[in-house]
């Protein structure tokens, strides 16, 4: 298994799905400005259950980042690498966030990574499996597929009075879509066993007829027993055992976490489902770690399902899956797409990480990772911590290279970025004090502007001029630096230095 960090998507990578209007809402809204966007809150439906907090977009940018990164271009991390034979199974337990509209944001969810992870699959695959399994159903996915047949949603939800209200066995598609839109309305309390009843036998028709290239898997952890706004019955082992059952297929895999709102129960199911996609089956005792003490009092790797009734009877859980396999019927075979070349995107020649392969993967930061966090020699840092672990910032990088003392020996100098300075005439006379000289925005240096002095300067054939400053006997760098503001002019130590300095100008 290997970690990646990818990076936050940016506004025109999540304009591939959202509108620019939305993400360009996302970006600019925050609690001290929410006044002024009144009306763009009721239009995006943001406010109510998908609040306004300091750091919105950037959570955006980070939760979209892991199923849609920006190593270079327009990237889908977790599903590029797929794509690309990277890896057979993809996971990023940040993503998941199957409610969010093109224009709109639902359900604590602002951005759809789903939407952007299958269109990244969709130029390398003919055909792509969307399952949810999430207690509420997966409406942004299939309301963006809705009209297409190259994409097969199929979601394992709660129906009746519960939100998002949408997801009826007779919603199944609209126009080249018909058909390719699947949905398993269930009722309170379903337990492991009728769960896998009905997700067993579903999943295995849906995948032998519809015969897709790649899969993508919504585990949103909220369909758990005792979860907080969920209302079902499943234990760790029974929500782990779709996982298990989707992965035996042996298809591109990519999956996602989503909905869970009791946390103990979330972390330990995806801990769990995570060493299943790696091969791995996790032991029931939690080692000792410094979050130990949230997992009391059973300290175990499990989530026990409870008494509660299960309302499924075998009658309706039949009834559904004749609704789903009727659904089915109606297409003779999985449809198919005209051949064409691979659309191609900047970052498939660019791609920074083509070593990979050739890696120590015992190694878990490879150089060619480090190499890109390197602090070039010349910049500085505004960061919070500034100024610790040898970081520049301002204030130390100011102490260390403009010092107000200088020996008579050495001769300290700094590269000038002010504009040249305007020769003048007189012995003895300072450029503005030499040591406060100022450039504005203008061009002007110590009240001369450079333009007019420049243009009325006749050409002369000798490439020098005789700058004069102070004859004073002992100059030190402090007083060349005048009030010590840090302007970058050329300073030195002027004790033992002739009258004049002579500098070479170019015509």
């Amino acid at each position: 298994m290997e970690i990646f960090r990818a990076k936050p998507a940016t506004k025109r990578e999540m304009s591939q799905f959202h509108t620019d209007e939305y993400v360009d809402f996302l970006h600019r809204i925050n609690p001290d400005n929410a006044q002024q966007f009144a009306k763009e809150q009721v239009k995006y439906n943001v406010g109510d259950d998908c609040p306004i907090f300091d750091g919105l977009f950037e959570y955006c940018s980070i939760s979209a980042g892991g199923s849609m990164g920006t190593r270079l271009f327009m990237l889908i991390e977790g599903a590029a690498r797929l794509s690309r034979d990277k890896c057979d199974i993809a996971v990023n337990w940040a993503g998941g966030l199957h409610h969010a509209k093109k224009a709109e944001a639902s359900g604590f969810c602002y951005v759809n990574d789903i939407v952007l992870g299958i269109l990244e699959l969709l130029r390398y695959h003919q055909r792509v499996l969307y399952i949810d399994i999430d207690v509420h159903h997966g409406d942004g996915v299939e309301e963006a597929f809705y009209t297409t047949d190259r994409v097969m949603t199929c979601s394992f939800h709660k129906y009746g009075e519960f939100f998002p209200g949408t997801g009826e066995v007779r919603d199944n598609g609209i126009g080249k879509g018909k058909g390719y839109a699947v949905n398993v309305p269930l009722r309170d309390g379903i337990n492991d066993q009728n769960y896998q009843d009905i997700f067993q036998p579903v999943i295995k028709r849906v995948i032998e007829w519809y015969q897709p290239g790649a899969i993508v898997l919504q585990c949103g952890s909220d369909s758990l027993s005792g979860d907080r706004l969920g209302s079902f019955n499943l234990s760790m082992k029974g929500h782990a055992a779709c996982v298990q059952f989707v992965k035996s297929f042996h298809l591109p895999l990519l999956l996602l976490g989503g909905g869970g709102y009791t946390v103990k129960s979330v972390s330990r199911t995806w801990a769990y489902e995570t060493g299943l996609a790696a091969g791995v089956e996790l032991q029931k005792n939690i080692p000792n770690n410094e979050y130990w003490e949230y997992y009391g009092p059973t300290y175990e790797l499990d989530v026990r399902p409870s008494n509660m009734t299960d309302h499924n009877t075998p009658e309706y859980l039949q009834k559904v899956k004749e609704a789903v396999f009727e659904v089915l019927r109606d297409k003779n075979a999985a449809p198919s797409v005209p051949l064409q070349d691979v659309p191609k995107l900047r970052h498939d020649d660019e791609d920074d990480n083509e070593l990979e392969d050739t890696e120590d993967k015992d190694v878990r930061r490879p150089m060619r990772l480090w190499d890109k966090e390197k602090q070039n020699e010349n910049s500085l840092s505004d960061s919070e911590d500034e100024g610790t672990g040898g970081r520049k910032h301002r204030q130390s990088y100011k102490n260390s290279n403009g010092s107000g003392s200088a020996s008579g020996s050495v001769h300290k100098k700094r590269r000038s970025r002010s504009p040249p300075i305007a020769p003048m005439t007189g012995t003895g006379a300072q450029v503005n004090g030499l040591g406060t000289s100022s450039t504005s925005t203008n061009g002007a240096v110590g009240g001369i502007n450079i333009e007019n002095w420049a243009s009325s300067v006749p050409p002369s054939d000798s490439t020098s001029s005789a700058i004069p400053v102070s004859t004073a006997p002992t100059t030190s760098a402090a007083e060349v630096n005048g009030n010590g503001n840090g302007e970058d002019i050329e300073m030195t130590d002027s004790s033992n230095q002739p009258e004049q300095i002579t500098s070479t100008t170019t015509d």
